[in-house]
């Protein structure tokens, strides 16, 4: 859910600087503003590289003068991207966690012309089987951003993948739907990430006993959220924290060092029960 172009990305911000609404723009807004547009050029010219899967291999060790933590134990870490996006969104984060200790770190892609989140959340089921297989490991962690992380929950309430799921942390991820850029409802999967749709309708229903714990990464100027709240989780049957991030917007939040860090906080914590952060400002 984010190389969709770029007017529909910054559309919300030209409508704070229609004139009368010039005077109340913050400087917050601005500095992630930038921030979001040099992201996204950033990762235009990293996208061709993420358009195959991954080879599977061993994880290799860190270059020369590269500090590594010891490795960590845990299960596999998933990384799954966004909507019309690929693995390349996931550089900097997956060599986050490889610098601390976390080398059973995949990312997968599925196919740009994805049109049903039912679909691609039983193909997600496929992948997290043949990972669960190959490494021995009983459960995985997975990150979705945005898409991604819609993808992952429908996969976990509503195919049962709450056995192979221990955590799932989402970033910017329209958990009760999002209003933005409806001229972009001629996409299926777009109808589907709206409030009141089959799918949004389906994860609103009861889930009792499901065994997955899960954090919402949510930013306070993410611009494809409307409203903004849509990227909590709220559900009265499952184990779920909002952490408000601060000063960023929808393409820094798999990007930035201080969200790593607190993806990381959140998938060290060994226990259900382990407190979770509840917010984080981003300078």
């Amino acid at each position: 859910m984010k190389v969709t172009g770029v007017l529909p990305l910054f559309l919300p911000l030209c409508r704070r600087l229609w004139p009368g609404r010039i005077a109340g723009l913050s400087l917050a807004l601005l500095k992630a503003t930038a921030l979001e547009a040099a992201i996204l050029a950033g990762h235009l010219l990293l996208y061709p590289t993420g358009l195959v899967q991954e080879r599977r291999c061993a994880a290799l060790p860190p270059g020369d003068g590269t500090a590594q933590l010891p490795v960590r134990t845990g299960p596999p870490v998933v990384l799954l991207h966004g909507f019309i996006d690929n693995r390349s969104v996931f550089v900097l984060l997956r060599r986050n966690l490889a610098q601390h200790g976390r080398q059973r770190v995949e990312s997968l892609n599925y196919s740009p012309l994805t049109c049903d989140i039912r679909i691609a959340a039983e193909l997600l089921g496929r992948h997290v089987e043949e990972i669960c297989e190959r490494t021995g490991s009983d459960r995985v962690d997975i990150v979705g951003h945005s898409l991604g992380g819609l993808i992952a929950r429908y996969y976990v309430q509503c195919l049962g993948g709450d056995l192979r799921v221990r955590t799932l942390v989402t970033l910017g991820t329209p958990h009760s739907g999002t209003r933005v850029a409806p001229l972009a409802d001629a996409h299926p999967i777009v109808r589907q990430m709206r409030p009141g749709s089959e799918v949004i309708e389906a994860l609103s229903r009861p889930a009792p006993g499901c065994r997955t714990r899960f954090v919402s990464f949510w930013s306070d100027l993410d611009s494809l959220m409307d409203p903004l709240e849509s990227a909590c989780l709220e559900h009265p049957d499952l184990e779920a924290h909002n952490v408000r991030v601060t000063g960023i917007g929808h393409l820094a939040l798999p990007v930035h060092p201080a969200v790593a860090a607190g993806i990381r906080e959140v998938l060290d914590a060994p226990h259900p029960g382990d407190r979770i952060a509840g917010g984080l400002t981003v300078a």
